[in-house]
């Protein structure tokens, strides 16, 4: 039974980090489902919440208006979530009828200000965004290209992540987005992806049903209920915004848990995911979703059933000796200055370790209650 254990903790581990992703390339490739896309021009609203932007705001707002769509096609929805520094007056000072500027004095919360943007917009199509982001030029008329299909519920866009080289943390950001691109991107050539990327996705505007106050990754909750109706998430790579990834380990740790306190909220609240028979992403969700929430716990098996088996075959020698090395290199990854260039084998160790400590304390934030709807900005860092 051990032995069973150790195995099968081994495999799913397996399984999910690259099993998965070989599977969904196989079939993307075997059997793909293209969908129908051509040049359209459906009236858009873009919609941002905002909490203490007054240095980027202008900025992000700028940018979008000067986006490749029509002018009199295009509405920008500003709320300001109880910003204190400005933010309110620096939106009063733009002139351009096409931007809308909600203040709310009290904050709320990026869900709520959605749901009352959301309901304001006067688009078909509604773009949902952050401000820390910048869209490229095209992003709009990919988007709507891609609505041009009636089966198309929400699309996704592509982030392009800027890293630093030399940091670990910002490189292993990097080919983890890179790696989470290419699994996104091949779901929704079998059918539709479990999740888009926050800063830059849109929906029809008749499929949004309001979320929850206290949601915390709306940028799942969303698309899955509209896959729950019947309709297609896709990705749309030509639909880019572009960011930088975090090179602090506490920056992007706190935003892992984050996350992932959500994910663990999204399970608790809708349980229908679960359900293979009301779930036709079933597949997807528990592979690409679910079964990470597990890892942390698989680990701690895989170590446990080890140390048992190690007076047994000289195979489970040899699989202690690897933990220990691919453990050591994660606590190297740790404590080596993070001026170093830290190598793959040590970069990337540490980064899954720092993911699976994360899902740890997701899980604890979640049902406890502590993990706040409003987003905290590290010093320095936009939403």
């Amino acid at each position: 039974m051990i032995s069973i254990l150790f195995w099968a903790s081994i495999a799913l581990i397996a399984y999910t980090f690259v099993g998965y992703p070989i599977a969904l390339a196989i079939l993307s490739a075997v059997r793909p489902r293209h969908w129908q896309r051509r040049p359209c021009e459906p009236v858009v609203s873009i919609v941002i919440s905002a909490f203490n932007e007054a240095g980027s705001i202008l900025t992000k707002i700028q940018n979008l208006l000067a986006l490749d769509y029509p002018a009199g096609r295009l509405e920008i929805l500003v709320g300001s979530d109880g910003s204190d520094d400005g933010t309110a007056e620096q939106l009063l000072t733009v002139s351009d009828e096409r931007v809308r500027v909600f203040n709310f004095p009290q904050r709320r919360g990026k869900p709520a200000v959605l749901n009352a943007l959301v309901a304001s917009a006067g688009g078909e199509i509604v773009v949902l965004s952050d401000v820390r982001q910048t869209f490229g030029r095209g992003a709009l008329r990919a988007f709507a290209r891609s609505f041009a299909d009636a089966q198309v519920g929400a699309v996704g866009g592509e982030m392009i992540l800027a890293t630093q080289s030399g940091a670990g943390v910002s490189e292993s950001c990097g080919f983890y987005w890179r790696y989470e691109t290419f699994i996104r991107s091949r779901e929704s050539l079998i059918d539709a992806t479990v999740g888009v990327t926050g800063p830059i996705y849109a929906i029809r505007r008749d499929l949004f049903e309001p979320i929850p106050s206290d949601t915390i990754i709306d940028d799942v909750l969303i698309p899955m209920r509209i896959v729950r109706r019947g309709y297609r998430v896709v990705i749309d790579a030509d639909a880019r915004a572009f960011d930088s990834a975090f090179c602090e380990p506490g920056q992007e740790f706190t935003r892992k848990v984050r996350t992932l306190a959500g994910n663990f909220q999204l399970f608790a609240r809708e349980p229908w995911l679960f359900n293979p028979f009301r779930n036709r992403l079933w597949w997807q969700t528990m592979s690409h979703k679910a079964l990470r929430l597990a890892i942390a716990p698989l680990q701690v098996l895989a170590a446990v059933c080890n140390v048992l088996l190690l007076s047994g075959s000289p195979v489970y020698r040899l699989a202690m000796i690897g933990q220990i090395a691919f453990y050591g290199c994660a606590v190297a990854g740790c404590i080596l200055p993070r001026r170093w260039k830290k190598p793959v084998v040590v970069a990337l160790p540490f980064f899954f370790c720092l993911l699976s400590w994360a899902t740890v304390l997701g899980f604890l934030r979640s049902i406890t209650g502590r993990q706040p709807v409003t987003w905290q900005k590290a010093a320095g860092v936009s939403n």
